[in-house]
């Protein structure tokens, strides 16, 4: 069954971003096409959306949604980070409003076949774009990464307590046999840490997953540059949101926008990060650690 993919503080995001008619606006994270859909049925073709993603199967499933609504959009397959370099080939000087919403789809967690998911039992790849464009897969840094440094990106990217004991874990196993499926990675995993820990609020895996995607896709640096190329493209008044879903994602928006309005090159437009209402995140869990904020150009 085809999960669907429902986009995290929808409402907010774009009634922050105060779009309007004759605006270009940027979805900077295509996914399911969730944002411009919406932006696209309150606006039809008097805004010009540009849609981007790395993932070839993304863009194939918003082209499919946002076909059923009259519309301008452009589509665009690749990583957001290259933003100034897409914008200048498509002839766009400034935009008017760009949207960064950080959080994965239920597609590509649960039927992309790349081991996001520490449930399945699906190759460990972890790239967001097609692996065949990728240099590196989680397979590859599971694998052969030297125990320290494994050691070092669950503890940086995951926030992991028990990353020395996760690295040291993997490292003993992988001596007999490569680790190849991410239920496998899960269960050495589970095995590593202390029981408590195993039964606690998140499934034991769920940090060091994340640490592996983010190393794999290089994501802190891309999140750096695609926020400051975005930036520079807005127009005067011109407005940046960002949906960011963990500490370090949320701690890079927030001394970002920090800098540029200690610089007056803009105000904030949340004083406060936006989190989601009590009934969106019971209807939808990955809600929960969502934070928008948004910043106007001066």
């Amino acid at each position: 069954m085809r999960m669907t993919h429902v986009s995290v503080l929808l409402q907010e995001a774009i009634a922050g971003l105060d779009i309007d008619s004759g605006d270009i606006f940027v979805d900077a994270t295509l996914g399911d096409g969730g944002h411009s859909a919406r932006v696209a049925e309150m606006f039809g073709r008097g805004v010009k959306i540009v849609g981007i993603d790395a993932d070839a199967e993304a863009i194939k499933r918003s082209r499919a949604r946002l076909a059923e609504v009259e519309c301008d959009v452009t589509f665009v397959e690749d990583n957001f980070r290259n933003l100034d370099a897409i914008l200048a080939g498509l002839g766009v000087h400034n935009v008017d409003k760009i949207l960064f919403d950080l959080g994965m789809s239920s597609f590509q967690i649960e039927e992309s076949g790349r081991g996001f998911s520490f449930r399945r039992s699906e190759p460990l790849i972890m790239t967001f774009a097609p692996p065949r464009q990728s240099f590196l897969t989680a397979y590859e840094l599971v694998n052969f990464t030297s125990k320290e440094e494994l050691r070092d990106i669950i503890r940086r990217y995951g926030e992991e307590r028990y990353a020395g004991r996760i690295a040291a874990k993997i490292a003993s196993v992988r001596k007999e046999e490569r680790i190849q499926k991410a239920d496998e990675l899960a269960e050495i995993i589970a095995g590593a840490v202390p029981a408590s820990y195993r039964h606690g609020r998140i499934h034991p895996a769920t940090r060091t997953f994340q640490a592996l995607r983010i190393a794999v896709n290089d994501e802190l640096t891309a999140l750096s540059e695609g926020i400051a190329a975005g930036f520079e493209r807005l127009s005067k008044q011109g407005r940046m949101a960002v949906i960011s879903f963990h500490s370090l994602e949320d701690r890079i928006v927030k001394r970002f926008f920090r800098g540029k309005v200690a610089a007056y090159e803009g105000q904030l437009v949340t004083k406060k990060p936006i989190a989601a209402s009590e009934e969106e995140m019971a209807a939808n869990p990955r809600a929960r650690s969502a934070k928008l904020r948004i910043i106007e150009k001066r």
